[in-house]
């Protein structure tokens, strides 16, 4: 690996590391934000209804941008509309203003989204030269992020410090690294020029949705993904309302999920390679199964605090392993990530508001029943992501083409 890619395998992991931080900042700050917005558990799944609206106009441009313009611009403008967002949050947050918070949590939710297929793009081309699985360390990066961010939010959380300064602190750090790391990313990744003409060349995007494996992979996305959503959405609310405990100590299991999602992260390139996409992710899903059995039905809360680590681990790997098959299953790649990445991101949508209106008219812990539904398909959806054959045949076209 030259000295080029290795700086932008490194710049790539820190795109991935700092949304993770800047999510769970604010995830582990929530219950604060809630009782400074008094607002009642409907009230915040609207308020999160709004990073789910902004995630949702990101990803439907993302492919389309990166397709045009290339991984770069629009990494650079998804990742500072996260840091923007962080200060304007803060400012919600210290102002007591709902309009405020749901503004900056719909640009953050748009950053994220707009940066996702940039991002991953990216990260599959660095696959592609280097010959090594890359994905799920991206992904891991992400996820350690989120224990950084988490561990820091509980001790400003158990330190009494202000959720609005607290977020201010976040802004600083996630821009510093925005600045550094930018520069290292090539221009030019990911764009389809007017006179393409490789296999696959013209045909309307559309006639994606008629690949079956391509939708049922992102059926899996969208699975692992609200199972992923809905514990950066609830996790520290449904352990204080859910299970009686207090607000550390909900952002507490809230960062043993996310430790746990790390290592599933970094370690998951080893099973991959031992046991095969099929076997991980279906064993990744029956992990998470367990893990939402347990926090839906058992009533000792350490008990539920400790399924969030099989919670944890089940979803680790089924987002970033789906989108590294994806890229696989034809021609054009950024589409294909695009549409696979716009299927999960479904989950983000729909899955706050109406866990939230579950959750108002029962309760949390009964709502993520919706979540333990999706997640046992993806069970039997597992050998959807083996493309082996798939990409062979794309190989061979490509040969005969070329």
């Amino acid at each position: 690996m030259d000295l080029a890619t290795r700086r932008r395998r490194q710049a790539l992991f820190l795109f991935f590391f700092l949304p993770g931080i800047a999510l769970s900042s604010w995830v582990t700050r929530t219950p604060d934000i809630r009782d400074r917005l008094e607002a009642s558990t409907g009230q915040m799944g609207l308020v999160l209804f709004a990073l789910s609206l902004g995630s949702m106009l990101g990803i439907l441009c993302s492919g389309r941008l990166t397709s045009r313009f290339g991984t770069k611009p629009v990494i650079f403008a998804g990742t500072a509309m996260i840091v923007t967002s962080l200060a304007v949050i803060s400012a919600g947050s210290l102002l007591s203003s709902v309009p405020l918070v749901m503004a900056g949590l719909c640009v953050f939710g748009a950053g994220m989204g707009a940066g996702e297929v940039a991002v991953n793009v990216d990260g599959a081309d660095v696959e592609r030269i280097t010959g090594k699985m890359t994905l799920p360390t991206l992904h891991g990066c992400f996820s350690l992020g989120t224990v950084i961010g988490a561990s820091t939010g509980i001790a400003a959380t158990a330190a009494r410090l202000p959720s609005h300064w607290h977020l201010a602190c976040v802004t600083l750090i996630t821009a510093a690294i925005f600045v550094y790391a930018i520069r290292h990313i090539p221009a030019g990744t990911g764009i389809l020029t007017p006179g393409h003409d490789g296999p696959g060349a013209g045909k309307p995007r559309q006639k994606l949705y008629k690949d079956t494996k391509l939708v049922l992979i992102g059926a899996i996305v969208l699975a692992m993904a609200l199972a992923e959503g809905a514990a950066n959405d609830w996790l520290p609310l449904l352990m204080v309302d859910g299970h009686g405990l207090g607000a550390a100590a909900g952002s507490l299991v809230y960062t043993g999920f996310a430790a746990a999602m790390t290592i599933g992260r970094f370690c998951g390139g080893f099973f991959l390679d031992r046991f095969g996409r099929t076997n991980v992710v279906r064993a990744s899903a029956v992990s998470g199964a367990i893990g939402l059995l347990l926090v839906i039905y058992s009533d000792n809360a350490v008990l539920a605090g400790a399924a969030v680590l099989f919670w944890g681990l089940g979803a680790s790997l089924g987002f970033p392993v789906a989108l590294s098959a994806a890229g696989e299953t034809g021609p054009d790649q950024t589409a294909r990530v695009s549409l696979v990445a716009t299927i999960g991101y479904v989950a983000f949508l729909v899955g706050p508001p109406g866990l939230g209106f579950l959750g108002d008219h029962w309760d949390l812990r009964t709502a993520m029943l919706v979540v333990l539904v999706f997640v046992v398909s993806a069970i039997f959806l597992a050998p959807a992501v083996d493309t082996r054959r798939r990409l062979e045949a794309v190989r061979r076209h490509e040969d005969a083409v070329g």
